[in-house]
């Protein structure tokens, strides 16, 4: 191999091999200015593997905090949910209220009742009430008491009956209501201390990154650093820290 070698250098002229030399040495040359410096390398003090250790374990409260928060707003947002449809149903017994109290000025005919008649109001409010009761526009409550005649005469007429059921609906929506925004307003609160919870975890962990004085420095433990923030928020962290 080295006679082939040799040969082959003997047949060229003398031109080309220092030719072939120079661009040799100006490939190499090339080579080693564009091989990017290593940076030198430095280990970690005993007070900053304290900071890395800390930051990694509040990264860990940060990332269970960030579910929380995540948990939270979903419970505050099935809470507005519940409330915003709490106060459509509340506007509509309302309305439906209303409509028949305008017609409460108009005086009813009075007659003698017939035989039975009384009976029959009877059966028509309790129907009525069951009626609003499965369309939850009466609670369990309020139906018993309808049917109990605990503060409802039976033998009222059917159209001072339906005066009184739709009051009631409103009465029991409206309550519904304040019971769903009370919901909305607690899980909001719960809502905001977690998001506080998280920031504050996230601003503890930035801090000690801080607080060891490397960042942006290479150290001797960079793979044990790396493995401790698996999180895609680390460099906004950083970012928020410098």
């Amino acid at each position: 191999m080295e006679s082939v070698v040799q040969s082959f250098f003997v047949s060229l002229p003398q031109a080309a091999v220092l030719w072939l030399v120079i661009l040799v040495a100006i490939a190499v040359s090339a080579a080693l200015v564009a091989w990017p410096p290593k940076a030198p390398v430095r280990p970690l003090t005993e007070a900053q593997a304290d900071a890395f250790r800390f930051a990694g374990e509040v990264a860990v409260a940060a990332e269970r905090a960030a579910a929380t928060a995540v948990r939270r707003r979903d419970e505050w947002a099935a809470a507005q949910r519940e409330s915003d449809a709490a106060w459509l149903a509340f506007d509509e017994a309302d309305r439906r209220a209303r409509e028949t109290e305008l017609a409460a000025p108009f005086p009813l005919m009075s007659r003698r009742r017939k035989p039975g008649e009384n009976a029959d109001r009877e059966r028509y409010l309790h129907r009525a009430a069951t009626a609003a009761c499965r369309q939850r526009d009466l609670s369990i409550v309020q139906l018993n008491d309808v049917l109990a005649h605990r503060g409802w005469n039976p033998r009222l007429h059917p159209v001072v009956q339906e005066r009184l059921l739709r009051s009631a609906a409103r009465a029991h929506r409206q309550a519904q209501f304040e019971k769903a925004r009370e919901r909305e307003l607690a899980t909001w609160h719960e809502s905001e201390l977690a998001a506080e919870a998280l920031r504050t975890l996230r601003a503890e962990a930035a801090a000690a990154l801080v607080r060891a004085g490397v960042i942006g420095q290479p150290v001797a433990d960079e793979q044990w650093f790396a493995d401790q923030w698996t999180t895609t928020e680390l460099p906004a962290m950083v970012k928020a820290a410098a």
